[in-house]
């Protein structure tokens, strides 16, 4: 089947793993668990290293030239929460550990900017009212049971429960608490996905990819080579958005759909 228009997408980002320390391995059952029942993206490799250009990669298309984790740059450029707005569904980010909504300052305890990365697009860190989309973890379960998740949801574990200071245990536990709240919500898929590996492979590590929830077909796989632009560009075919840079010369994801 094609990419299904979905009513919700939601994307979690663990940090720093090559698959072979997660799929196959006894301290992540969730995750092995959650690649068993639904579908996984077998060929998955990060664009490259450190973090936040993976981060901008995945949301706009292209790295924009940023090569560190710097927390004071400023993007100029289209991102996916502009085509989102334009087409009027609702983005926002979850960020765990975020003090305030819109939040920009470099750290906070565990949180981290540069997981971040709706943060650092000058359209959205200048306008106060769109910064206000970037709201602490906390707020999803009020969203949830107000029925207002937005079309789009990035949600981003803090230092530890994403795997980058803690082990894989903790960061399978999170998950465990985590994404059972999403996978009963109808023409969903929740993508988990981690940020980069531990290598350089196909630029910036292999990784575990999985695809969970109901506009899931149990069971598959998808064995393309894929990335942060083949997740993008799913989300812009479901929808009908503009490509957005590199998003444009791959495919989307395909063959995993119900």
């Amino acid at each position: 089947m094609p990419v299904p228009a979905f009513d919700h997408v939601v994307v979690i980002v663990f940090e720093n793993k090559e698959t072979t320390s997660v799929l196959g391995s006894r301290a992540a059952p969730t995750f092995n668990s959650y690649a068993r029942r639904y579908a996984s993206l077998t060929r998955y490799y990060a664009v490259t290293h450190p973090s936040l250009p993976n981060y901008l990669a995945l949301v706009s298309g292209s790295t924009q030239g940023i090569t560190n984790d710097c927390t004071d740059c400023v993007v100029d450029a289209k991102s996916l929460a502009d085509t989102i707005e334009s087409s009027g569904r609702t983005w926002k980010t979850y960020a765990e550990g975020l003090p305030a909504p819109g939040f920009l300052g470099p750290f906070n305890g565990r949180y981290a900017k540069k997981h971040d990365p709706f943060a650092y697009f000058r359209g959205i860190a200048t306008d106060p009212a769109r910064r206000t989309r970037l709201v602490p973890l906390s707020r999803l379960a009020t969203d949830l049971r107000a029925g207002a998740l937005p079309s789009f949801s990035l949600v981003v574990p803090d230092l530890c429960h994403s795997m980058h200071d803690c082990s894989v245990s903790v960061g399978d536990a999170w998950l465990r608490s985590q994404v059972g709240r999403f996978l009963k919500l109808p023409r969903t898929v929740v993508f988990v996905l981690f940020d980069e590996g531990s290598t350089s492979s196909g630029g910036g590590g292999h990784t575990t990819a999985l695809a969970l929830g109901t506009a899931v077909r149990l069971r598959s796989r998808f064995t393309g080579v894929t990335g942060h632009y083949g997740i993008l560009r799913t989300i812009e075919q479901a929808w009908g958005l503009p490509l957005l840079g590199h998003s444009a010369h791959v495919a989307p994801i395909t063959g995993i759909w119900r």
